[in-house]
């Protein structure tokens, strides 16, 4: 069954979106309309011109949201592909991030953080391309301002700020001029939503934009659930970074520098989400990415056919575990 996924046919798709309808199916059983979060003008902004053409059909946003999810999953693969993380051509991380957005319900409903982590992935897309490029600024400047546009919708994404910085660092050598246009670029959106907020007389918007918080464990009513959940995913991680370390140390310098920030972008992502407004009940979405990218290599490990096996069917009866306790 893993080799359904790990082949790079167009057939592959077709069974991921089945995968995705399947274990997405109880979010379009019991379907929700999103709400507004208070201090989050950008995203009620956008709710708020959804509800124009769905109005109140909750089917519509929850099914909505299965389809950008299995977009994004198609869209991390083709990362991993395009920039070679892995030695093979596959679909592991699509259905590794599938599987990791399905164990909490509201990670399938319309939020907040589905939106982001599309700035996050473009952004993180750009960045693995410094390196082979002929025109560095222009990459530097749409992966600046694409990490500032997250962080217009959630204040705490501004700790994405450093991912810039160590992708500065790591895939181009010191130049002051691309520096300057890494700065121009994050602060240009900034710039335009504050002059059009100021021309709408609605500037004030501005002061509640900063909010912080701890989202740890305020959103998760059954210790057991959390409990078992994070032991889950923290072994899917250990042996995903286990094979991880057999795998990049095979690979050039460059895809060593790609790991490198991938790394940086999931320790990034947790520090974010444990400091995000409780208020925002999907700030864990942000972490699935990265997580994603390196538990795939516990499903991708040759020299061992059972323990990558195992992995595979131990993530099953996870999903299957959290599918149940969340019924």
């Amino acid at each position: 069954m893993l080799q359904l996924f790990r082949n790079n046919s167009p057939f592959t798709v077709i069974i991921l979106f089945i995968f995705a309808l399947l274990v997405k199916f109880p979010v379009l059983l019991n379907p929700v309309t999103p709400d507004t979060v208070a201090g989050h003008f950008l995203y009620n902004y956008i709710v708020k011109g959804l509800f124009f053409v769905f109005r109140h059909g909750s089917f519509a946003y929850s099914f909505l949201t299965i389809i950008i999810l299995f977009i994004q999953s198609i869209y991390l693969k083709s990362i991993t592909i395009r920039h070679k993380l892995f030695p093979r051509y596959t679909y592991i991380p699509a259905f590794i991030y599938l599987l990791l957005t399905s164990v909490y319900p509201p990670f399938n409903s319309f939020n907040e953080t589905l939106l982001i982590n599309w700035f996050l992935l473009g952004a993180m897309d750009i960045m693995f391309g410094f390196t082979q490029t002929n025109q560095p600024r222009k990459l530097i400047y749409n992966a600046s301002f694409l990490l500032s546009m997250a962080a217009l919708f959630q204040f705490t994404m501004l700790a994405f700020f450093f991912l810039l910085l160590v992708g500065m660092v790591m895939f181009r050598s010191f130049n002051l001029g691309e520096w300057s246009v890494a700065i121009m670029g994050y602060f240009t959106p900034g710039y335009f939503l504050a002059c059009v907020l100021f021309l709408s007389d609605k500037f004030n918007l501005f002061s509640d934009w900063p909010h912080i918080g701890f989202s740890l464990t305020s959103n998760i009513s059954s210790p057991f659930y959390l409990i078992l959940t994070l032991a889950g995913i923290l072994i899917l991680l250990a042996c995903g970074i286990y094979a991880m370390q057999l795998n990049v140390a095979m690979s050039n310098i460059y895809i060593r520098r790609d790991w490198i920030a991938v790394s940086f972008y999931l320790i990034i992502s947790v520090f974010v989400a444990i400091l995000t407004d409780p208020g925002l009940k999907t700030a864990w979405l942000i972490t699935m990415p990265a997580l994603s990218i390196i538990i795939s290599h516990a499903l991708l490990i040759e020299k061992n056919k059972r323990f990558s096996n195992f992995i595979f069917y131990f993530s099953l009866v996870f999903l299957i575990f959290c599918l149940m306790a969340n019924k």
